[in-house]
């Protein structure tokens, strides 16, 4: 029971983020931008150190931004007319996004300028494609972020349990994705396989998902997982 609660809290956490993704354009800006920053940061082959620093700017924007929505929709909840303190309240919450946006433009500033086109940006390629780590992890953040967003388009299912396509079953795959460009192992190959399958047949009997988002799920993760690959390996 404990740990179905941790599960349901889980997926209203994400609902919640997403619903400020869904309805909040500035937000949807955002995380656009967090995410191409943070794409560029292992592109200019950042320091861990910086893109620690990266990572906590992006964070605090994203924070920002949902407590802005959340003291909006408090107001809105309390009062639909209007009155200076619920004016002053939403201004000082939007005050705050502000501040954020202002210092991660700051911060892109000092992290970014060093890292100049040209050879920076070729040394940062060439770290890339010899560190398959990293690779992983763009594909699984791409694949992940993908399937959010389609949910949150359709407004289908929960982040973690339902919707189209199936997260779990995209992941599942895109591990396999992985294992099939790194691993010279034929035996390993096909156990990951297998896992892949199990995940995915594991979505369909207790009705999360159906066949077609299952298999939707499973192209999604297996086909951003080989495009990525493929580009960052030419």
């Amino acid at each position: 029971m404990h740990r179905r609660r941790l599960f349901e809290s889980f997926n209203y956490a994400i609902e919640g983020f997403m619903y400020v993704v869904k309805t909040q354009r500035n937000m949807r800006l955002h995380f656009l931008l967090g995410i191409i920053a943070l794409l560029l940061g292992l592109y200019f082959n950042f320091s861990k150190v910086e893109l620690i620093l990266l990572l906590i700017t992006i964070c605090f924007v994203f924070v920002a931004e949902m407590f802005n929505t959340g003291a909006e929709l408090i107001i809105d909840l309390i009062t639909d007319e209007f009155h200076p303190l619920a004016r002053i309240i939403k201004d000082v919450a939007a005050g705050a996004v502000l501040v954020a946006a202002g210092n991660a433009l700051f911060v892109g500033y000092l992290l970014f300028i060093s890292s100049t086109p040209g050879d920076a940006m070729q040394t940062g390629i060439d770290y890339i494609r010899t560190k398959p780590l990293h690779i992983t992890f763009i594909s699984l953040l791409v694949v992940l972020n993908t399937v959010l967003f389609s949910k949150a388009k359709t407004g289908r299912g929960k982040p973690l349990r339902g919707g189209m396509p199936s997260g779990h079953s995209a992941i599942a795959f895109a591990v396999w994705g992985v294992t099939l460009f790194l691993s010279s192992s034929k035996l390993l190959i096909v156990l990951v396989l297998i896992l892949s399958i199990l995940v995915a047949q594991s979505r369909i009997r207790p009705g999360f998902h159906s066949l077609k988002e299952v298999a939707v799920g499973a192209l999604v993760g297996l086909g951003i997982t080989s495009l990525i690959f493929f580009i960052l390996q030419l």
